[in-house]
């Protein structure tokens, strides 16, 4: 008697976004003086910068009459409202109504934890209101700041899914081989606190050649990053990759995509610059190849998964603490576990830690 067809389950999405810090790209492209709108967390919001190059958000609508602040303008270290000229600081107080000597008492709009690090803008996000604490704050990049390094080169992009779609990826090992042609000889997870790291050894023709290694880590629900060495036109090449999310609502995300490349010695600038973009070309067309499949497929909560697949469930576990309330993430979801997986014997594997860490 044949087995019953596997039944694929997949439950209401919660209309819950994740607690932690979310990318929204480069800092520099808040500091062009216009209020920016930011469709995110199923809701609207602003963004701009202050007169000493603060960064501020806050609430997109304003409570007079219902105006989007996004489109209104900013004038010294208020966002003015495009409809009856109210104005708001980055602290979300009225300052001033320009046919009103008394401000009304209510007049107050919410504000968002912001942070610049690595030339890149975050907003905290946190659906019980609670503030960043310092065991989450966003690590430093030392190639950020350093001559030796290329700027970021970044892509955006909407995705039409829900963005748990992207962090299984963390834990896919069977994918690398068959979405991106770079099979895969070592990998292993790690899964600590608000840190979740892979480390792949594998082959790929387009980025590593003969060896590509990649260490990447989750820091918290939406900013990863990865360390990786592979080769470009018979050169060594080291990289930082960027893969952050944003999610606009439960069926869509804003996905950032950005590389940045260590420049090759003895090679001129307009070199290093051509090798580089012809790095990050690759890159990113490997990382798009993801985004074809999540076009057609459809969500699954009860994966069928076979004895070469990596940790999903357990990932899975890690990634739900951060829509949990606080007091009700479990201690073993956020527990030291290591996961490894050998595909093929012999050469050297790196040591597993989290990026920047050694």
């Amino acid at each position: 008697m044949s087995a019953r067809p596997y039944k694929i389950e997949a439950q209401p999405l919660v209309q819950r976004y994740a607690r932690g810090w979310h990318c929204l790209g480069l800092a520099s492209d808040y500091l062009d003086g216009q209020p920016h709108t930011l469709n995110v967390f199923g809701r609207r919001l602003a963004a701009f910068a202050d007169s000493a190059g603060r960064i501020r958000i806050v609430d997109g609508f304003c409570p007079h009459m219902g105006a989007d602040l996004s489109t209104g303008r900013v004038e010294g270290d208020r966002l003015v409202c495009p409809f009856h000229g109210w104005q708001w600081d980055g602290d979300g107080q009225c300052q001033s109504i320009p046919y009103c000597k008394r401000i009304p008492p209510k007049a107050k709009i919410g504000t968002w934890h912001t942070c610049v690090q690595n030339r890149l803008l975050f907003v905290w996000h946190d659906p019980e209101g609670g503030a960043p604490t310092d065991d989450v704050a966003i690590p430093s990049i030392a190639a950020c700041e350093s001559d030796e390094w290329s700027a970021w080169v970044v892509d955006k992009m909407v995705i039409g899914t829900n963005c748990r779609e992207l962090v299984d990826n963390i834990s896919d090992m069977a994918h690398f081989g068959t979405v991106h042609a770079a099979p895969v000889d070592y990998f292993a997870n790690l899964f600590e606190d608000h840190k979740a790291t892979q480390l792949l050894v594998g082959r790929s023709e387009r980025l590593g050649g003969d060896e590509l290694i990649a260490l990447s880590t989750y820091f918290g629900p939406a900013y990863h990053i990865t360390e990786m060495t592979g080769q470009s036109g018979g050169h060594p090449i080291h990289s930082i990759l960027l893969n952050c999310h944003v999610p606009i609502d439960m069926n869509r995300f804003e996905l950032r995509y950005g590389v940045m490349v260590k420049k090759i010695e003895g090679l001129s600038e307009e070199q290093n610059l051509e090798i580089a973009r012809a790095y990050v070309a690759q890159a990113q067309a490997a990382f798009y190849e993801d985004v074809a499949i999540w076009d057609s497929k459809t969500r699954i909560d009860n994966p069928l998964l076979c004895e070469g697949d990596g940790p999903l469930y357990q990932m899975r576990d890690w990634y739900g603490q951060f829509y949990l309330d606080a007091a009700d993430v479990r201690p073993s979801s956020r527990q030291r576990k290591v996961f490894e997986i050998t595909v093929r014997e012999g050469g050297a594997v790196p040591a597993l830690h989290h990026v920047f860490e050694r």
